[in-house]
């Protein structure tokens, strides 16, 4: 018995401790393929095209903290694990990446880690970053270390044990990071391939449309199914050529949405418009086209819905929707019209509109608590605004008012309830 029950442990031990410090000695000792830098003909080529990485990744969103110098980091970066702070890509020599070659940051991008060998966090989003070229990664970098160099130094992050402990990493990169750069479908066209190139890789457009387990990590970031963005409670809608996604947009109204903010179809709030504003509209049209093109030729995949939440009883229903539509006429109806057709682009229709209908209700209850607007674009410099009715309307007045727009015109997005809407009434989070 003892000697079984001594076996027993042992097998657990091994479970515990010594496979764990396997995988860590390995990820931390496995051979990472350099890559092959390719001659730089033009100069000033290179710095023109690492700009427009720049701008395609959003890189000066993430790494500029609000009043900051651009580049310089310390924005927070709130996670369900604690907030990270994001570092300082200058090329200052102490503080930013100054001493950092063009292999080193290779490195990070493709391999995810840093000069110093350390695992970085992916909240970094090199699980797509893997996919650009070892070309792209010289010229981000090279125009990276163009732009003044600010001394700030880094700001610690602020996770929880065990979160905190780097070295876990290694565990973490086992089950979910694999590096490789993109590889053409050569049965496709070159505009798919291209798109596909951005939206998996500069773009990483999963890092807000893919849903994510309980270690951070996306679930079928290619699949582009959509999903909660940590931290700020606003739904990343799915991205594939599904009826419930983009399958019956047009190509140029998707292009347009991504290039301008807002399209016959509908405009960007929240997040997104960030994006668009900061990023998106500086893209080549053909590349947006190109993006287009790829995200709707994504075949359908499940919803990653919420928990359903309980729908009332058929009278109370009656009289929700009675109150909703009167609440629409007095609020909402000279904009979006008697019968949500909207006026697009500067009003957007709310019949058949997935942001309204999906089975996450968290955007159509932001913007009604909080308003919003479009990003001012070359393509749409005034954009039309919503005013917030948080401050005039309750939360059963909000989710009335929700609950008829989602049950109106063809949209079956069953209702929500005023414990929702409190939920979600604070301004959405930096």
């Amino acid at each position: 018995m003892r000697a079984r029950l001594g076996w027993v442990i042992g097998i657990l031990l091994a479970a515990v401790v010594v496979l764990p410090a396997a995988v860590i000695a390995w990820q931390m000792l496995r051979h990472e393929e350099a890559g092959v830098a390719p001659p730089v003909r033009d100069r000033n080529a290179q710095l023109a095209q690492g700009r427009y990485l720049a701008r395609a990744g959003n890189c000066m969103a993430c790494h500029t903290a609000r009043g900051g110098a651009e580049y310089a980091g310390g924005r927070p970066i709130a996670t369900d694990f604690g907030t990270l702070y994001t570092s300082n890509i200058t090329p200052d020599k102490a503080t930013g990446i100054g001493q950092w070659s063009a292999d080193d940051f290779w490195r990070a991008l493709h391999h995810g880690r840093g000069r110093d060998g350390r695992f970085l966090y992916p909240a970094f989003p090199y699980t797509s970053y893997t996919r650009m070229s070892r070309e792209d990664s010289d010229a981000l970098f090279a125009y990276l270390q163009s732009l003044p160099a600010v001394v700030r130094t880094n700001q610690p992050h602020a996770l929880r044990f065990p979160y905190d402990q780097r070295v876990l990493l290694a565990l973490w990169r086992t089950l979910y990071f694999s590096p490789g750069s993109y590889v053409p479908d050569p049965s496709r066209s070159a505009q798919w391939n291209r798109g596909a190139y951005l939206v998996q890789g500069a773009g990483h457009c999963s890092a807000c449309h893919s849903a994510r387990n309980g270690l951070g990590a996306s679930v079928a970031p290619l699949a582009l199914a959509g999903g909660v963005i940590p931290a700020l409670d606003w739904y990343a809608p799915a991205l594939h050529g599904g009826e419930l996604a983009l399958g019956r947009w047009r190509d140029e109204d998707l292009a347009a949405l991504l290039k301008t903010g807002v399209s016959a179809r509908g405009a960007t709030l929240g997040p997104m418009s960030e994006i668009v504003g900061r990023s998106l509209q500086y893209l080549e049209d053909a590349d947006i086209a190109a993006m287009a093109a790829y995200l709707r030729t994504l075949p359908p995949v499940a919803a990653n819905h919420l928990p359903p939440t309980a729908q009332p009883e058929p009278a109370e229903a009656e009289r929700i929707m009675k109150q909703g539509k009167r609440l629409y006429g007095d609020h909402c109806a000279d904009c979006h019209g008697g019968r949500g057709q909207g006026s697009a682009p500067d009003y957007p229709p709310l019949a058949g509109n997935h942001a309204v209908a999906d089975a996450h209700p968290v955007n159509a209850i932001r913007a009604v608590l909080n308003g919003g607007f479009p990003p001012s674009t070359t393509g749409n410099p005034y954009p039309f605004g919503m005013p917030p009715f948080g401050p005039q309307l309750s939360d059963q007045e909000v989710a009335a008012v929700v609950s008829y727009l989602r049950n109106s015109w063809g949209n079956q997005g069953g209702f929500v309830s005023a414990a929702e809407v409190n939920r979600y009434r604070s301004v959405p989070l930096d």
